[in-house]
């Protein structure tokens, strides 16, 4: 098959169009369009119904008239004197019978001729007319007939003489006013079916528009995203219906994915730093190992020792590291019920080892948490080793825990060093930041660690002057974690 290029078509020739239109025509138009085919045959089939009722209405109307007036001639004929015969008594009858506008009888009697009132003489012209006035019917008959182009109801009743039929009564009605505004009603109400249909699309095609927009929106955004542009928001936030909604939690979401793909940035530019430098040191003290050879079993056993020194600070570097990662997963906590006085005096038996004879623990709340132990634990003994390093091996180290007024409730650890000053409380946080630290050895990750052990419970870190003389640093855990208190 060779394929056709536009600049070979024939003269004239120009490439279909159809889904081209249907693309610039959007989902808003396809379904507002669907939705007018749909409203159109239901107005469609009101208009119908309303339009076969009022027909029905009024052919019944004037055969209820008709059948009264046939009704009214059986019973003057009944009441006749007995000299009386039909023929005359029908002169008689229509002669001072009065009609509606437009009505019109004929009375036949067989051997006798037909009488009729004035402007019947078309009716009776009728064939269909006719042979009912020349055979009287066995029963009463209703008919819509059209008489010289004019629409007609005619009710031909037989009249009888004992049990013989002796002539026909026939009534006709003309029914061209009722015709007439039967168009009308058809003409109003396809207007307003017009009105309704036209009002209808274009409400539901705006409508569409507007929630379609915000889906547009959606992808649009998405698209940027994908392409590398996490500050990307769709801002609807003063909508409170669902599709406000809607964009509230898809911006809640880019939060959270910039969130995280800005902390795995600054992990992986952090871990980077912090690696380099031991990774460095060792290097080069194997490469002077390597130059000046391993005659000297002194040289070579210290730079074992400085090496596998540097290697134990990386893995438990990059085990806090690792420990932080996971503090961003959903799965990170594995809560299970905690009675806090045994978990703290747990902690205690560990802050002794650290600073023996220097840890103190406060009378704590008989309370039981729902938390995850060992991710506690771990925080606090981080906090502990931070007062440790910070006091310098003097005065003591407190560990603690109160309930707030709100209910939540504080694990406290405080020290008698210098404590952290206001300004750079908030930077102490943050990864590898060490304000004011004593130490060189550290990592600068304890209270991060305790910052995103305390997040993922709910909670928050706080720190403040200790009555110790240092610094009071807090896991404030929420009060829905307090399951029991005893």
């Amino acid at each position: 098959m060779v394929a056709t290029r536009e600049a070979d078509a024939p003269p004239g020739w120009t490439p279909r169009e159809g889904p081209r239109r249907l693309r610039k025509l959007g989902s808003a138009g396809r379904l507002a369009g669907f939705h007018g085919l749909v409203l159109a045959v239901v107005l469609g089939a009101v208009v119908v119904a309303l339009v076969r009722d009022f027909t029905g209405s009024y052919e019944s109307l004037a055969a209820s008239s008709l059948a009264a007036e046939a009704r009214s001639f059986a019973t003057a004929a009944r009441a006749r004197p007995p000299a009386e015969d039909l023929h005359a008594l029908s002169i008689a009858y229509l002669r001072v019978h009065a009609l509606a506008a437009g009505d019109v009888l004929a009375i036949s009697e067989l051997g006798a001729g037909q009488v009729e009132t004035a402007g019947a003489r078309r009716v009776v012209a009728s064939p269909p007319v006719a042979a009912l006035l020349a055979a009287p019917p066995a029963r009463t008959v209703v008919r819509s007939l059209t008489i010289t182009g004019r629409p007609f109801e005619i009710v031909a009743v037989p009249v009888t003489a004992g049990a013989s039929r002796v002539g026909t009564f026939l009534a006709a009605a003309d029914l061209s006013p009722s015709v007439a505004q039967r168009s009308s009603v058809l003409a109003l109400a396809l207007a307003e079916a017009l009105v309704a249909l036209t009002a209808g699309v274009a409400s539901a095609f705006l409508l569409l528009r507007r929630l379609l927009g915000t889906i547009g929106r959606i992808t649009t955004t998405a698209d940027e995203i994908g392409r590398g542009r996490l500050d990307r928001r769709l801002g609807d936030e003063g909508r409170s219906d669902e599709v406000g909604e809607l964009a509230r939690t898809f911006d809640a979401m880019l939060e959270r994915i910039d969130t995280a793909m800005t902390a795995q940035r600054r992990l992986l530019a952090d871990v980077s730093h912090q690696l380099r430098t031991p990774l460095t040191i060792a290097r080069g003290h194997l490469e002077i190992l390597q130059r000046t050879g391993t005659g000297d079993q002194a040289q070579v056993d210290e730079t074992v020792e400085l090496v596998v020194d540097e290697i134990d600070h990386m893995r438990a570097l990059i085990e806090r590291l690792l420990l932080l990662g996971r503090a961003m997963e959903p799965d990170f906590l594995a809560p299970e019920p905690v009675e806090l006085r045994v978990f703290l005096a747990d902690l205690l038996d560990a802050a002794s080892v650290l600073a023996p004879g220097r840890a103190i623990l406060s009378n704590p709340p008989d309370l039981v948490l729902e938390a995850d132990a060992a991710k506690l634990r771990g925080a606090l003994l981080n906090l502990l080793d931070n007062a440790v390093r910070a006091s310098a091996g003097v005065g003591p180290i407190g560990l603690g825990a109160r309930l707030d007024e709100d209910g939540s409730l504080e694990l406290v650890v405080e020290d008698a060093g210098p404590g952290i000053p206001v300004g750079q409380r908030e930077a102490a946080l943050r990864r590898f930041s060490r304000p004011g630290a004593r130490d060189a050895d550290g990592s600068g990750l304890g209270l991060a660690i305790a910052k995103a052990v305390a997040e993922s419970h709910g909670g928050r870190i706080t720190i403040e002057r200790s009555a110790l003389g240092g610094a009071r640093v807090a896991v404030v855990l929420p009060r829905r974690l307090v399951v029991a208190s005893r």
